[in-house]
């Protein structure tokens, strides 16, 4: 059971993937990425192929990349993120990590408790980062899984370079079975692109430090155009025809509000005529249910090309802030009643 939780915590470790610029055409075959390495990179073709020559094919990564978690319905996939404990977790890190957050919102303009949830749908908040060792599940999608075998053998060279970078030992970074790392689970390309030094320490730590794990989240989303104060998604209540002639097909937003309203939504929400949104199906047991998805979802899906994930993001983030928001509320009114009673 606690593997299969494992697996499902860590679906979006495909988040990243897909999403950043690939690291270039790397082949596919062993012999020839060792000379291409030695190439481009600079490494020697016999330290390459001695690193390849250990890393571990292994089936289960091939197992697991073929039933990620959002091939589910939204009524299945909801519950695996959208949780009392994971709710709890949140305003719990939200807590603790208070200053950082408020810092990052400041810097990137990116809001506490979107940041907060993307690690908490990711990692559980860093708690489960993944037991697949990098190496090991990018060089079996890379030579394994001719799916996306050139995405990843982008991905292997981005490694290779950014474990010279890091100065890491190319057998010892762990991560989910697409090789995503650390609190926010980045991809190689993403790792070395995004992330940023939040602490100061002069290095880049996205699997022990929160502070640069906070950050870099941040960062990916400002650099993927989030916009602070404009809406996400919204609940819609509008029938079968018009959520079909509305269905956004695609993971960007196509129309504009004022097309909706046109055609007879009673829209009254935040977004202006002019913002671009589209409506979102999500599957329920016996029904569908539709949101609005404005600028703000699409950018979520730059972190993971699914609108599910982007919804169990948004919807945990909402989630978390209201119970902080609450537990704010109260404490500041107990502290209040003390000092009347001891005035």
């Amino acid at each position: 059971m606690k593997k299969m939780l494992a697996t499902m915590l860590l679906s979006s470790g495909l988040g990243l993937f897909g999403l950043a610029a690939n690291a270039g055409e790397a082949p596919t075959d062993k012999d020839a990425f060792a000379k291409y390495m030695a190439k481009e990179h600079g490494f020697t073709e016999s330290y390459i192929s001695t690193v390849l020559g250990k890393a571990e094919k292994r089936q289960s990564i091939l197992d697991a990349i073929s039933r990620p978690a959002e091939g589910k319905d939204w009524y299945q996939y909801r519950p695996i993120f959208v949780q009392q404990k994971r709710i709890k977790q949140g305003v719990e890190f939200l807590e603790a990590n208070r200053e950082l957050l408020e810092k990052a919102e400041q810097e990137f303009q990116v809001p506490a408790e979107i940041i907060t949830a993307i690690i908490g749908v990711e990692t559980y908040y860093g708690r489960i980062q993944g037991s697949y060792p990098v190496i090991d599940a990018i060089s079996t999608l890379a030579f394994h899984y001719p799916k996306r075998g050139k995405f990843f053998a982008g991905e292997l060279a981005e490694y290779f370079v950014l474990a010279r970078e890091q100065g890491w030992k190319l057998d010892e970074p762990k991560g989910s079975y697409a090789g995503a790392m650390g609190m926010g689970q980045f991809i190689p390309t993403s790792y070395r692109h995004y992330t940023v030094d939040f602490d100061g320490d002069g290095k880049i730590n996205l699997f022990d430090s929160k502070a640069d794990a906070i950050g870099s989240v941040a960062n990916y989303f400002k650099m993927h155009g989030w916009r602070l104060g404009e809406p996400v998604a919204e609940f819609v209540d509008v029938d079968e025809s018009m959520a079909n002639q509305f269905k956004n097909d695609q993971l960007k937003p196509k129309f504009k509000v004022s097309d909706l309203k046109q055609a007879g939504l009673k829209y009254q929400g935040k977004a202006s005529d002019q913002d671009v949104t589209g409506i979102y199906h999500y599957k329920q047991e016996d029904r569908y249910d539709y949101w609005l998805g404005f600028h703000n979802f699409y950018v979520i899906t730059r972190y993971n090309r699914s609108p599910m994930y982007a919804m169990a993001v948004y919807q945990l983030s909402q989630e978390i802030k209201a119970e902080y928001d609450v537990k704010q509320q109260r404490a500041l009114a107990a502290k209040e009643a003390t000092n009347k009673s001891e005035s």
